[in-house]
């Protein structure tokens, strides 16, 4: 009978708890629900233009230079704002922020597809980079709160797949509607979807009190950031076409020059600094964040090169040309999990180092077998190569750097490595379009763009492997550069390990 009482008394508290805790667990999934459907979108969108792009330059007859800032627009608005929209969300709240970016979003990609001019397309893609950077922002927070701890790992799991099926279907959705229905789509198909995330989002989210103290933001720091990235992508767009001494090319550059001290300046006095410098006092963290770059700086141009290469080189459509860059994003969703897997056994570092390895060996291969008439299985078996060593190397450097940052490190650490990886991503795109177009003559460097130049001087392709060569052997460079800097990121690791153990105890 007691035992009965006992039992009796206790269930409502558990059925209670219970109850609470499922409820919260459906609220969180339907959070992120939101937040993944948001994330492929934008994904989505990146990818898919990267394919898509000949079209769009065809279309509107767009010079090298107006093509270029198709892609950097919005990939320099995105870097330069990501830190200050996470600021910003700590006054008007994390929702109203991420809503407002799926709103901005929607509506560029609506006005991108009727847009006129390429001007105005390029203005469109500012816009959208602003949505973006107001989503990447505070997705992880928004998964972050809603989840249990003990199922916040699977949370965040879920929502980085989200970036990677939207690499997966990207580039082959983006040929599909560029062939078939028109480049217009390739934006008008992020609309319906970003109005049924808006809408969902207003039902299920709930308001997230914001933190009660007063907002501190970097405005200098901000605008420095602009100006350093933005001259610098000016530069490299322009000096294709009007060469290195050209008087805008030689600004650009110095104003670059300039802005980078002044940043380091400002950064070590501002109160909320865009990137805390304090977080590289820690030599494994600023050894892991420039990997972290250089391996971005190396590989992220690779989908868009062999787009294009497949374009302009073998004739194909955006649609074929979708289909056979589609193994380099399977080899990289591939290999991430398996890194993740691995590194329940192996040192997350010693794993960084082989990916770094297997990276090194891809582009190396693409360096030495380009070439006109290069079969598609050589081609794209070096690029798998490069795609496995990539997908394997981002979980393993990222679990290097945050495994051992204290707790309230940790939020602006790992913003100061996405920060440097986007810079890579920036950098990346600007530097392999320079390099692919500059052994072309001047009048045939459109025709590259719009996929055309196999038709219309076939003699030229040679001048354009060249340019290949170029862009593949400086990724080569960078490739050795992160080896090293990861050889050397385990070794510093491990001399603090066993500092750390040897240390006298009082």
């Amino acid at each position: 009978m007691n035992g009965s009482r006992g039992t009796s008394v206790d269930t409502p508290g558990e059925t209670e708890e219970t109850t609470d805790d499922r409820a919260r667990s459906r609220y969180a999934w339907r959070v992120l629900s939101v937040v993944c459907l948001a994330s492929l979108m934008s994904g989505l969108n990146n990818s898919s233009l990267t394919i898509a792009l000949p079209a769009i330059v065809s279309s509107f007859d767009a010079s090298v230079f107006e093509t270029t800032w198709i892609l950097l627009a919005y990939q320099l608005t995105n870097v330069s704002l990501m830190v200050f929209f996470g600021r910003l969300a700590d006054l008007f709240g994390r929702r109203p922020m991420y809503m407002t970016g799926v709103g901005l979003f929607t509506a560029a990609s609506l006005l991108a597809g009727f847009a006129p001019s390429v001007g105005l397309l390029i203005a469109c893609r500012v816009v959208q980079g602003i949505g973006t950077a107001m989503l990447i922002t505070n997705s992880a927070a928004l998964v972050t709160a809603a989840f249990p701890r003990r199922l916040l790992g699977q949370g965040l799991g879920i929502y980085m797949a989200s970036f990677s099926l939207a690499q997966l279907l990207g580039p082959t959705l983006g040929g599909l509607l560029a062939t078939e229905v028109g480049w217009q789509w390739t934006f008008w198909s992020n609309v319906p979807v970003g109005v049924v995330c808006l809408l969902w989002g207003l039902r299920v989210m709930e308001r997230v009190p914001r933190r009660r103290q007063r907002l501190r933001i970097d405005p200098l720091g901000n605008l420095l950031v602009l100006v350093g990235l933005g001259t610098l992508l000016l530069a490299l767009s322009q000096v294709g076409t009007s060469g290195w001494d050209d008087p805008l090319v030689l600004g650009c550059l110095t104003v670059f020059v300039l802005a980078v001290p002044a940043f380091l300046l400002v950064e070590r006095r501002a109160a909320e600094p865009v990137v805390d410098l304090r977080t590289f006092r820690d030599p494994v963290v600023g050894i892991g964040t420039l990997a972290g770059f250089l391996a971005t700086v190396s590989r992220f141009a690779v989908v868009l090169l062999m787009g294009l290469y497949f374009q302009a080189v073998s004739g194909d459509t955006p649609a074929e040309a979708g289909l056979k860059v589609l193994p380099i994003a399977v080899a990289s969703i591939i290999a991430a999990p398996l890194a993740g897997a691995l590194l329940r056994h192996i040192a997350p570092r010693t794993v960084a180092v082989a990916a770094c390895a297997i990276s090194l060996v891809g582009v190396t291969l693409l360096l030495f077998t380009i070439s006109v008439d290069t079969p598609y299985p050589v081609l794209i078996g070096a690029v798998v190569v490069l795609g496995i060593g990539s997908g394997a190397f981002i979980p393993a450097n990222s679990t290097a750097m945050l495994q051992d940052v204290p707790p309230d490190r940790l939020g602006i650490t790992n913003a100061v490595r996405l920060m440097a990886q986007s810079s890579g991503v920036v950098i990346s795109t600007a530097v392999a379009l320079t390099l692919v177009a500059a052994p072309l003559p001047v009048a045939l460097r459109p025709q590259l763009f719009d996929g055309s130049l196999s038709q219309v001087s076939p003699e030229a392709l040679e001048d354009l492997v060249t340019g290949y060569r170029w862009a593949f052997g400086l990724m080569a460079v960078m490739s050795v550069l992160c080896l090293a800097a990861s050889t050397v990121g385990r070794q510093v690791h491990a001399i603090s390990r066993r500092a750390a153990t040897t240390a006298p105890t009082r």
